[in-house]
């Protein structure tokens, strides 16, 4: 089930708080590598290290780099820190973290609270969707507090995300939740539900943005996907009386049929999963496009079980290239997709709207 590999450090690419990217020497092949300081130490060029070799191997998705899993050079790592709380669990690699949820948390208090009062959840699924919808929100109101909560849908470790990176240094992103297994934010949290409390309460955000981390798991198959999630996570912003906002996965280039107008990962989350109503945010396109929309939300039902808002947006594309947010969608641009990025700039004019009405 998991391959391993020994390989040499041969060089240090990059280095940030946690994360070092190194090419190794393996079988003869350089190749590149991610380690993470906090699991495994520091690392340094002529360091024997094992690797994780699957993903790679199986052609998957992540980016083309293994991962260090051991450092040989190293005959113990000790990142001790307080918390009881194991994420992996179960598993050689199992850690512990402090989670505002522990009676040791100074956030024990506050997560008491089982109300969200009304505060906008914006829900998505790809993490590309996360810079328009912070950018456009801080955009127009730069006062505006947004906690981001990565589930353990994608990636686990938070810090391998570049754009969480870049959106907290161009503070488009406030504060950081890790739920479930992922980890690494500003403060963990156990579950979804006690995530969207820790926004609301602990790092008081005015609006929260929920979508799982880098990479989504799926199989072509109708309900064998990660961003499945998106029905649940709308279930629990409502019943914690939040106001549920989805961003839709939309394309107009996407080749595969499954994908193509509105994902199947969309019209499955919102139909099938979904318990509770949604507003569900479009932007303003052709009459052609939005007629393939309109069809398929027909054909689900979507718009007799949300609520579909569709709106002008001029400030989330201009807003992407202020900051060189440089994003893709499977490999597209904004450019390429527009409505894509669009759609999650117009959850976040609604998530607006919500606050100040």
């Amino acid at each position: 089930m998991i391959n391993f590999k020994e390989g040499f450090v041969t060089k240090i690419i990059r280095q940030r708080k946690g994360l070092t990217e190194v090419k190794v020497k393996l079988e003869g092949k350089c190749c590149d590598a991610i380690n993470f300081d906090g699991l495994t130490g520091d690392i340094a060029v002529e360091d024997k290290v094992v690797l994780n070799t699957t993903a790679v191997e199986l052609g998957l998705g992540t980016g083309g780099k293994h991962f260090v899993l051991w450092n040989l050079r190293h005959h113990f790592v000790n990142t001790s820190k307080s918390g009881h709380i194991m994420k992996l669990r179960y598993t050689p690699l199992q850690m512990k973290f402090l989670s505002v949820e522990e009676q040791e948390s100074p956030y024990h208090t506050d997560m008491q609270n089982t109300d969200l009062d009304g505060m906008p959840v914006i829900i998505g699924t790809l993490h590309s969707q996360l810079p328009p919808a912070v950018a456009t929100i801080k955009e127009m109101d730069s006062s505006v507090k947004i906690a981001y909560i990565m589930t353990d849908g994608g990636a686990l470790p938070i810090i391998l995300s570049n754009l969480v990176e870049k959106l907290k240094s161009l503070k488009l992103i406030d504060s950081t939740i890790t739920v479930g297994h992922a980890f690494g934010g500003d403060y963990e949290a156990v579950n979804i539900y006690s995530g969207l409390i820790a926004a609301k309460y602990v790092a008081e955000a005015d609006i929260a943005v929920v979508i799982m981390g880098p990479g989504i798991v799926g199989t072509d198959s109708p309900l064998g996907f990660t961003g499945i999630e998106q029905g649940e996570i709308i279930n629990a912003a409502n019943s914690l009386n939040g106001k549920a906002i989805a961003i839709p996965r939309i394309s107009f280039k996407d080749k595969r049929k499954r994908h193509f107008g509105i994902s199947h990962h969309t019209l499955t989350a919102l139909s099938k999963v979904a318990l509770t109503r949604s507003v569900v945010t479009l932007p303003e396109m052709s009459e052609d496009k939005i007629k393939v929309l309109e069809n398929q939300f027909k054909e689900r039902e979507i718009n007799t079980k949300h609520q579909v808002e569709v709106m002008p947006n001029n400030i989330t594309l201009p807003v992407l290239k202020k900051h060189d947010l440089k994003i893709t969608t499977m490999g597209r641009t904004i450019l390429d997709e527009p409505e894509f990025f669009k759609a999650a700039g117009c959850a976040g004019i609604y998530a607006l709207r919500l606050i100040r009405d």
